[in-house]
C-alpha cells in the first residue's frame, strides 16, 4: 500500500498557526490545557477576523447540520436523538419531529446527519439517516411546524461502527451531492459501483443524476470519510475528509476523479490520484463541517477543538489559521447564515467530548 508522505506537522503548504488544536477518526483526544492564554480571535492577513458575537442556542444534542428557512429560522438535526429542532430568529428552540428509523449511537458516528432543503420549496426537506440496517437518504415533508410524510429515496449504503459520511448538498441543477464513508472497509472506496467511500450525485428521487461520470450514482471515489461539503463562489465543490494515520484533508472535488483511499492518504506521487489542497496531522484536526464565505474555507475541527480558516484564491490555498482553540471543545458544524455570519456548533455531547454546562451550543460568529 502506498502512503502519501506527510511532512512533520503539516504537509503540502507549510506550517499552520495553531491555537490549542489537535484529529480523530473520530476518536477522543486528551484534555489539553494551553500553556499560555488563548486569544478569542486571530486576525488573518486577508482581514477575516472571526469573533463570537453571541450564543444562538444551548442544550442541544450533537447538532450535526443547520439549514435556514427564508424567514431566518433554522432547522437543526440532532444526531443521537434522531430529531430536528427549529431555532427561531429570537433563539427559541422547538422540536419539529423525529426522523423514522434514525439510530444514533452515543460515542459512535451514525444517526441523523445531513439536511438539505429543496430549492425553492421549503415544504420538502432531505436528510441523511443511519438506521439499524443501512445509511440512507430520505425525503421529508414539512407540515407547518412538524414533520409529515417520510420517504426513503436512496437506501443500502453500507454501515459499520464508523465512517458514515452524511453530508448532503444541492447543486445548481437541483441534484443532491451525498458524501458517504467507507463503513470501515476501504476496498469499497475503490469500487466505483459501491455506494460507500464516495461523493454521490443523485436526483430528488434518489436515482443517478444525468451526466454522472460512470453512469451510476458515483461522482468521485477513493474517499475514507467526508463530513463536509461546500461550494465556493465559482461553483467548485470542496470537501473535508478524515485521515487514518497520517493526514486529514481539504480536497477540491473533480468529476470522476480518484482521491486515493485506501491506497494513499495525504499527498501521493501516483498520478492516478488527486492530491489534497491542505493536509493536517490526524491528531491536529479531524475536519467535519465546512462553509465557504469571504474567499475563505471555514471548517470545524473535532479533535483539534477549533475552527480552521483557509484562504482560497481560485484553486489555490493559503496557510490554515486556527480560531477559538480549546475554548469551546469539539467543533463540528459550520454554516453560513443569511446575514453572512457563521453559525458554529459544538459536539461535546457525542460521547467523545467533555460536555460543559449547557452543551451542546451554537454560536454566531461574525467575520
Amino acid at each position: 500500500m502506498e502512503r502519501r508522505t506527510l511532512l512533520t506537522g503539516f504537509a503540502a503548504i507549510g506550517a499552520v498557526t495553531l491555537i490549542g488544536c489537535g484529529g480523530e477518526d473520530e476518536k477522543p483526544g486528551p484534555t489539553r490545557t494551553p500553556s499560555t492564554p488563548t486569544p478569542t480571535t486571530t486576525r488573518t492577513s486577508a482581514g477575516v477576523n472571526p469573533r463570537i458575537a453571541s450564543t444562538v442556542a444551548t442544550g442541544l444534542n450533537v447538532p450535526w447540520e443547520i439549514v435556514f428557512l427564508a424567514g431566518g429560522d433554522a432547522l437543526v438535526s440532532q444526531r443521537d436523538e434522531g430529531s430536528i429542532v427549529r431555532i427561531s430568529t429570537t433563539g427559541e428552540v422547538t422540536k419539529v419531529g423525529d426522523v423514522d428509523g434514525a439510530s444514533g449511537r452515543p460515542g459512535g458516528e451514525g444517526g441523523l446527519l445531513g439536511l438539505a432543503l429543496a430549492p425553492d420549496d421549503e415544504s420538502t426537506l432531505f436528510a441523511f439517516v443511519t438506521t439499524d440496517s443501512d445509511n440512507r437518504v430520505v425525503r421529508l415533508t414539512l407540515d407547518g411546524d412538524s414533520l409529515g410524510e417520510q420517504e426513503p429515496i436512496l437506501t443500502g449504503i453500507a454501515i459499520g461502527s464508523r465512517h458514515h459520511g452524511g453530508r448532503i448538498l444541492f447543486d445548481g441543477e437541483g441534484n443532491l451531492f451525498v458524501s458517504t464513508g467507507d463503513a470501515g472497509d476501504g476496498a469499497l472506496s475503490q469500487d466505483k459501483g459501491s455506494l460507500n467511500g464516495k461523493i454521490l450525485r443523485i436526483t430528488q428521487d434518489g436515482k443517478a443524476a444525468p451526466d454522472n461520470p460512470f453512469d451510476n450514482h458515483t461522482w468521485s471515489y477513493g474517499h475514507r470519510n467526508i463530513e463536509g461539503l461546500a461550494f465556493d463562489t465559482d461553483g467548485r465543490l470542496w470537501a473535508t475528509e478524515f485521515g487514518e494515520r497520517s493526514a486529514d484533508e481539504l480536497n477540491l472535488i473533480e468529476r470522476g476523479k480518484n482521491y486515493g483511499w485506501p491506497e494513499a492518504e495525504g499527498r501521493s506521487d501516483n498520478s492516478d490520484f488527486v492530491n489534497p489542497k491542505v493536509t493536517w496531522g490526524t491528531d491536529e484536526c479531524s475536519p467535519a463541517g465546512l462553509a465557504i464565505t469571504r474567499s475563505t474555507a471555514f471548517l470545524g475541527a473535532l479533535q483539534g477543538e477549533c475552527l480552521f480558516g483557509v484562504r482560497l484564491d481560485g484553486q489555490e490555498v493559503g496557510k490554515p489559521r486556527a480560531y477559538f482553540g480549546g475554548e469551546h471543545g469539539r467543533i463540528r458544524t459550520v454554516v453560513t447564515a443569511p446575514d453572512g455570519a457563521l453559525w458554529v456548533g459544538t459536539s461535546n455531547t457525542d460521547g467523545r467530548g467533555d460536555p460543559r454546562k449547557n452543551d451542546d451550543r451554537i454560536f454566531r460568529v461574525t467575520l
